[in-house]
């Protein structure tokens, strides 16, 4: 949520960050004197994030603050074996997948489906990493009524973008959203009226600031693990979470091209139907 925060909410986000086991023992009054805020900004502030008030941010808080210390295992040691090594780095996945379900947002999914639904068009751009991604989401869309392309060549996107409506969507798959031919092509896409949906890092990064819908992904950087490479599973994940959401949708209209696919999948397996 921090990129939809005010100013004086990410004041108060960037206090809890800062030490969050040092805000478990205080109180509201010393949170909101040592901001310069009033006691109902950080009240606010806690519903906001979902919470009922101050202690219960608090007690959530507490039980989050333990989990870096019980983490300290899940560290790839020299000495793990190869099957240890396996399991933590799945594990590292799965943690990676549970943290980016938080950054859920109702309000940007459901503008996300609605915007790929109403669109003559939907074009993918994957920008670096996530190139793959953009194939990807094509080849799923594939399996819709829904007309889509992708790009990931950065002359071929700008080539692309000029020929867009405001009847079209994009969607740019980019992890630190901040490169500077993401940012032009965000800014070329909007400048013929498409709508953007972007997936990218969970920050206050420029792409995420300026799109119409941002979704994003959480990931860390580990020792033998860039936060690009988790980042990808996250970014195929909420194009599959887009995907059946889309299909439920526009279930009527999609039946006859999935019993299509079916039938091929059983002509080639040689298994008969």
């Amino acid at each position: 949520m921090y990129a939809e925060f005010s100013e004086k909410e990410r004041k108060i986000a960037d206090y809890i960050l800062s030490n969050p086991q040092a805000l478990v023992h205080s109180t509201i009054n010393q949170v909101a004197d040592d901001l310069l805020v009033a006691d109902a900004t950080v009240f606010r502030f806690c519903k906001r994030i979902g919470f009922s008030g101050f202690q219960a941010m608090k007690i959530a808080l507490a039980s989050e603050a333990a989990r870096p210390e019980a983490a300290v295992t899940d560290v790839i040691q020299d000495t793990d074996s190869e099957k240890a090594v396996a399991t933590k780095v799945f594990e590292s996945t799965i943690q990676t997948l549970q943290d980016t379900i938080h950054t859920f947002n109702q309000k940007h999914i459901h503008d996300a489906v609605r915007f790929i639904c109403e669109a003559n068009r939907v074009v993918f751009y994957g920008c670096g990493g996530s190139s793959a991604i953009a194939l990807d989401a094509h080849e799923k869309f594939l399996q819709t009524d829904i007309a889509t392309v992708a790009y990931t060549e950065p002359h071929l996107q700008c080539l692309s973008a000029a020929k867009l409506t405001s009847h079209d969507v994009a969607v740019i798959i980019s992890h630190s959203g901040s490169d500077q031919n993401v940012l032009n092509l965000l800014q070329a896409v909007q400048g013929k009226g498409a709508k953007t949906i972007v997936i990218t890092q969970f920050s206050k990064s420029p792409l995420s600031q300026k799109a119409d819908v941002p979704l994003f992904t959480v990931s860390q950087n580990t020792d033998y693990r860039s936060a690009a490479v988790s980042s990808r599973i996250v970014e195929m994940s909420i194009i599959d979470a887009l995907y059946v959401n889309i299909l439920l949708k526009t279930k009527d209209g999609n039946d006859a091209i999935l019993q299509k696919k079916k039938e091929t999948n059983t002509v080639r397996s040689g298994t008969p139907s």
